[in-house]
């Protein structure tokens, strides 16, 4: 079992690596293997909806979006990190997970569908809710089983080392890793007890017009 912790702030040391490396003890000592992917500082394009991905099975703007999707394909699970920017998500995060989630439905990659994912974010002080629903969307786009801790996945400081002071945030990101490394041993209990994945159906896409 692999997990693979993406941590999409500008800063590889920051705040929200201070939370992934929490959520990663905790999978590692319930025997899941991890690794980090830094989304990096280098600005990244948007989705321009130009069907590119479609037709050729991946994004036609050649950097760090394709080079994760190739990379997930190995792995089990997934932990999505995001600091606040303006009670948001991060730009370069907010792109990077459009495209790399919009890529992967239109080239049929599947490389999200049914394993277990979580999101997680780092603040000064507020906009933390604001972006866990937005990430945690696209979990549910994808078909992943979202995991949960027991409040919301969220840490409070401006640097790593007040992130280690909120010990109420990093226990959350403590059983958020046990919760995780649980649900990927019951699915590999569930699979050698040999029970099937769900068939998968024919996507049915409609609007409000017809």
């Amino acid at each position: 079992m692999k997990v693979l912790l993406v941590n999409g702030s500008p800063h590889e040391k920051g705040c929200t690596r201070a939370a992934l490396d929490e959520v990663e003890r905790a999978l590692q000592a319930n025997g899941v293997e991890t690794a980090h992917f830094w989304i990096g500082n280098q600005p990244l394009t948007g989705c321009t909806g130009c069907g590119y991905c479609a037709r050729k099975g991946k994004c036609r703007y050649d950097d760090r979006v394709n080079e994760f999707l190739e990379e997930a394909e190995a792995y089990d699970g997934f932990v999505f990190g995001s600091p606040v920017h303006f009670a948001s998500v991060a730009a370069s995060m907010k792109a990077f997970m459009d495209r790399a989630f919009f890529v992967d439905h239109m080239a049929g990659l599947n490389r999200f569908t049914l394993k277990p994912g979580a999101a997680v974010v780092s603040a000064r002080r507020a906009g933390t809710t604001a972006v866990l629903d937005v990430l945690q969307k696209y979990l549910v786009y994808a078909q992943m089983p979202v995991v949960s801790s027991r409040y919301w996945n969220m840490v409070h400081g401006q640097t790593p080392e007040q992130v280690l002071e909120d010990i109420e945030g990093i226990q959350i990101m403590r059983v958020l890793g046990k919760n995780m490394a649980w649900l990927l041993q019951c699915l590999e209990a569930g699979k050698k007890a040999g029970v099937e994945a769900p068939e998968p159906e024919t996507r049915i896409s409609t609007n409000f017009v017809r």
